[in-house]
């Protein structure tokens, strides 16, 4: 008999007794399998090895763990099927030359013109949230969301074909339910990062970024991780989008309302690889590790491994400590290079004293056209033509009266169709 799970789509009143249902109910659907939690964990932590080992051999060989793909190897269709799979394998992707470089320099001189232009120093009222706080820094974050550099970026054509490429490499059909349009993408904005030549950086801690208690809570994520916990863990796919795109969104204040295949940011500056830069624990299938972990009995039966609502997915060497032999920092880039990592990985930036250079990029992700995203890009729209900050981030809304930000009559047509305007 398959066991019911209870969910929630509202935040329980008591956090510490719906943790103890959610778990108990799943100790007993994994139980009606004929596999204890501790044999379905055994599968993936043997999975799980053999990536740590396979990414500890390729630095004794002086390899890049990081894959690094040309663009213009993306544009032409000549992306070898070695490189894909390394792709698949690893995760996380730095594309070499996604925008000349002098564009991408351009580009980190406009926002500085449009910054100072509008007198945001002078007006900056500080972190409207508290997200870089709870996982150990306040780096150098502009809640700056329209400038014409962003939109730019956003609605180039060399975006869409990276952003096309990378969406690709997920199962996005199945069961004759197309979960996602991978040649469409939404258009979801971001901030910006500039971090100043000599500053000083706590760094950002081992987190993830797809949800916190909905991994567990909510109807959809409990269908996009079922072959966890029904028996079939071999089964797992984190290329699978199955169930991902749909179905409403845990409550608290760090969720991301759309649906990423990738998080990514092009760089406005150059950066090399010691500097504080972006490190992954480049294992697609470390989710099913995660999500499966706080099932063991070492873990009081109201945690969730630190996991809880209102602050960052944390992971560390308390409960997760084989995954962290793996945290790897991407190589050196350059302005114009793009980095993009599955949505699903463990990710932090590294600290930094004294830092060599500039730190510079935009963020822009892969999030493709599918329902939760076409839902979201209503309130994209509105945030868009008033200026205001999107939904996602805190209510601060710099821009509404600049008069210099990006107009709608300047966009294309992947700008308009991101937009769910087409």
């Amino acid at each position: 008999m398959t066991t019911v799970l209870p969910h929630w789509e509202q935040t329980p009143d008591d956090l510490g007794a719906a943790t103890r249902e959610i778990k108990a109910a799943l100790r007993e659907r994994i139980g009606a399998s004929g596999r204890t939690v501790e044999e379905v964990f055994s599968v993936v932590e043997q999975r799980v090895q053999e990536a740590v080992d396979d990414i500890a051999a390729a630095r004794r060989r002086g390899e890049s763990v990081w894959p690094v793909i040309e663009y213009s190897d993306i544009a032409a269709g000549t992306v070898t099927a070695e490189q894909l799979a390394l792709l698949r394998r690893r995760g996380c992707l730095v594309v070499r030359g996604h925008f000349e470089r002098d564009q991408a320099l351009g580009w980190d001189r406009d926002i500085v013109e449009y910054v100072e232009g509008n007198h945001f120093f002078e007006n900056y009222r500080g972190p409207g949230d508290d997200f870089f706080g709870s996982v150990g820094s306040k780096p150098e974050i502009y809640p700056i969301y329209w400038s014409p550099a962003q939109m730019q970026a956003r609605q180039s054509e060399r975006m869409a074909a990276v952003q096309a490429f990378l969406n690709a490499q997920w199962k996005h059909e199945s069961d004759g339910v197309q979960w996602f349009d991978p040649a469409r993408d939404s258009l979801y904005p971001d901030r910006i990062r500039r971090r100043p030549e000599g500053a000083d950086s706590a760094g950002l801690g081992t987190h993830l970024d797809p949800g916190t208690l909905d991994l567990w809570m909510t109807s959809a994520y409990q269908q996009a991780f079922r072959h966890l916990f029904d028996g079939s863990v071999e089964e797992y796919d984190p290329w699978d989008a199955a169930h991902r795109t749909a179905g409403p969104q845990y409550p608290g204040t760090t969720m991301c309302s759309a649906f990423r295949t990738f998080q990514g940011w092009t760089a406005l500056s150059d950066m090399d690889h010691d500097q504080g830069v972006l490190h992954t624990v480049p294992i697609p299938e470390a989710m099913a590790y995660l999500m499966l972990r706080p099932l063991l009995p070492d873990v009081p039966d109201d945690d969730m491994c630190g996991v809880t609502v209102n602050q960052v997915f944390p992971a560390g060497h308390k409960w997760h400590a084989p995954l962290m032999e793996a945290l790897t920092g991407i190589p050196d880039v350059r302005a114009g290079d793009s980095v993009w990592w599955h949505c699903d990985m463990i990710h932090s930036v590294a600290p930094v004293e004294a830092q060599q250079g500039w730190g510079n990029v935009m963020y822009i992700p892969a999030a493709p056209w599918c329902p939760r995203n076409e839902d979201y890009a209503a309130s994209v729209r509105k945030a868009f033509l008033t200026g205001e900050s999107p939904s996602d981030f805190p209510a601060e809304h710099y821009e509404r009266e600049w008069p210099d930000r990006f107009p709608a009559s300047a966009l294309n047509e992947i700008g308009r169709r991101g937009l769910g305007l087409d």
